[in-house]
């Protein structure tokens, strides 16, 4: 089974040593940059527990501060790959910093949870490329469910430390979350040990969660998303069409929140995204 196989069937694709020391330069300076311009989804997730856990994602100025990663490596080229088509746009970033508790306490580890309940979009034609800065082992590293892309979208997760699956809607449209992590041999759950310059490829309906981190370590890691040609516009709880028509426009709207105008089962689109291929 080729890479390309691999990850239709299995929703996410392994690859070791495929960005360069330069590539590594280019995310790191991306990562970097979120870090210092924090956007409106910048926050601390999951307060009140061990170490820190400081995430941001979305932010519409960072296009531009992306560009080099997004136009100078070759990680367009590995996700069209994957889909067999040339078509992909840039559609957000997402950076994580964890860094374990004191005394020997780790941070606690990231729900397990799927992205696309949090996005207004659907298709085959999507992908996260995940990059850690720091060599994690597998204990330490991303989990996934295999083949879980290919079964039932669930409700989100609202990452609240008392349950993970409390539902980020909870209006009954969508399934609550399972309870993996109690569960843990119920699910075929793959991890990767990882080193810098190697890529994890998943599809972002599939169920995954990140490993905790012990104490005394950071862990720094950088999620890019694209989609490409069959990307459409999706429906969502509570998101009426009332409401989407309300949203405005300007630098400071994402490209996202424009696309939802389009309507439900519309080409995901919006001048915003930047095309790659």
């Amino acid at each position: 089974m080729n890479l390309a196989e691999s990850f239709q069937r299995e929703g996410v694709v392994f690859q070791s040593q495929v960005l360069d020391n330069d590539a590594m330069t280019f995310a790191r300076k991306a990562y970097e940059w979120s870090l210092t311009n924090p956007g409106k989804g910048a926050t601390r997730l999951i307060p009140g527990t061990p170490g820190t856990f400081y995430g941001d994602l979305a932010n519409p100025r960072c296009f531009d501060a992306y560009s080099d990663v997004n136009t100078r490596t070759v990680i367009p080229q590995l996700v069209t790959a994957l889909w067999g088509k040339p078509d992909i746009w840039f559609m957000y970033e997402q950076i994580f910093k964890k860094t374990g508790g004191s005394h020997g306490r780790p941070a606690r580890r990231t729900p397990w949870h799927q992205d696309l309940p949090y996005l207004p979009v659907e298709g085959n034609d999507l992908a996260v490329v995940w990059i850690s800065f720091e060599p994690l082992n597998k204990n330490e590293s991303l989990e996934l469910v295999r083949g879980s892309h290919l079964r039932t979208l669930y409700d989100g997760s609202k990452f609240d430390p008392r349950d993970d699956t409390e539902p980020l809607y909870g209006t009954g449209e969508l399934p609550r979350l399972p309870d993996i992590e109690k569960n843990r041999k119920d699910y075929d759950i793959v991890s990767f040990a990882i080193e810098p310059g190697d890529v994890v490829i998943f599809h972002p309906k599939m169920l995954h969660g990140g490993a905790p981190t012990s104490s005394g370590n950071t862990r720094c890691t950088l999620s890019l998303r694209y989609f490409g040609d069959d990307a459409r516009v999706a429906w969502r709880p509570n998101d009426t069409m009332e409401r989407i028509a309300k949203v405005g426009s300007g630098a400071e709207v994402h490209p996202m929140t424009r696309a939802k105008q389009q309507g439900i089962g519309a080409p995901f689109r919006d001048e915003g995204f930047p095309k790659l291929t």
